[in-house]
């Protein structure tokens, strides 16, 4: 509104209240909260999905208000009386102070314990019937049985460790034989003469004679070319783990012609003993072979078939150096 005074023109302008409100920031604040209030909402319906029983026991005891013990109910008149908390929760549990009843020895029991003493039977109680030398007795025995078992556990633990070491050992040498056997053109026609097994003593390879290719001529304690290439390879796969090896020389029962005294006896043996000095030309050190024997006819491959050339064979053991495990053993 314009008004003209004395010359002089005014303008005059005028607010008008009442609609200011519709434009302020208010709402904003209150929407605000509004979405932080949900967001709290659905991280809390997270939670619930994502913590397990045990955890959601936990919170609940965290929150769960405290009660506080007044000075005149804490104590009963004895040691230790009063109130603990327990489980669940803050609920409380009433517990009376322990008694403990010490036997008061009388006089001519102090003289008979000063002559133990003095006779040097101070360790022996008086009092068979003493209740704490007796529970102190009970929780000694019971400790040490304790500790036995573990100690028993423990051990059988690493003896079981040290079986299936073992064995997976055992297992790559026959695989690094067999593959070999399979590899090399020179051995493949002497893979029906190896034999691999396991047995208590250990893995044992055997080298057995067919009807067309013998480790020995008939009699003879030469190695033929054959069975010298096949303990070469014997030898690098053996050398490689650090068992003990036993060799045994093995015949068929076939009656020894030669003159004299030579038998079956003898011939075993020297086989063996040629199959001692072939493994160490291969490489093997003279420290690993611990036993060499013959055996003679006594233990036959083919048991009902005594003359049976594959009752002829040189056997060679890796000694085990732990205890076999129980149902792994295969046989023969």
């Amino acid at each position: 509104m314009a008004k003209q005074q004395n010359g002089t023109i005014v303008i005059k302008k005028i607010k008008k209240g009442g609609h200011g409100g519709h434009h302020g920031g208010a709402w904003k604040v209150a929407y605000a909260d509004f979405v932080t209030a949900m967001m709290a909402f659905f991280l809390l319906l997270w939670l619930l999905n994502v913590t397990t029983d045990v955890q959601k026991r936990g919170i609940a005891d965290y929150f769960e208000p405290t009660l506080s013990v007044r000075s005149e109910t804490s104590g009963s008149g004895g040691i230790l009386g009063g109130q603990s908390l327990g489980q669940p929760g803050a609920l409380t549990q009433h517990i009376s102070a322990p008694s403990i009843t010490v036997p008061i020895p009388t006089g001519r029991q102090l003289q008979e314990g000063d002559e133990g003493e003095e006779d040097g039977d101070s360790h022996k109680s008086k009092n068979p019937g003493d209740p704490l030398r007796g529970e102190q007795k009970t929780d000694a025995g019971t400790a040490e049985a304790k500790l036995d078992k573990l100690d028993q556990a423990s051990l059988q633990l690493a003896a079981a460790a040290a079986a299936e070491k073992e064995n997976r050992q055992f297992a790559a040498a026959e695989f690094q034989l067999r593959q070999a056997i399979q590899d090399v053109p020179d051995f493949k026609e002497l893979a029906e003469n190896l034999m691999i097994d396991r047995t208590p003593e250990g893995l044992r390879i055997q080298l057995v004679d067919q009807e067309k290719l013998s480790m020995f001529p008939l009699g003879s304690s030469e190695m033929a070319d054959s069975a010298k290439k096949l303990m070469g390879l014997v030898a690098q796969v053996v050398q490689k783990l650090p068992n003990k090896i036993s060799i045994a020389g093995h015949t068929d029962a076939t009656p020894f012609a030669r003159a004299g005294n030579y038998g079956n006896w003898e011939l075993s043996t020297d086989r063996a003993n040629a199959s001692r000095r072939a493994l160490l030309s291969a490489g093997l050190p003279e420290g690993r072979i611990t036993k060499v024997v013959g055996t003679a006819d006594r233990d036959p491959l083919v048991p009902d078939q005594p003359t049976s050339p594959r009752n002829r064979r040189i056997s060679i053991v890796l000694l085990r150096e732990a205890p076999p495990e129980p149902g792994k053993l295969a046989q023969r």
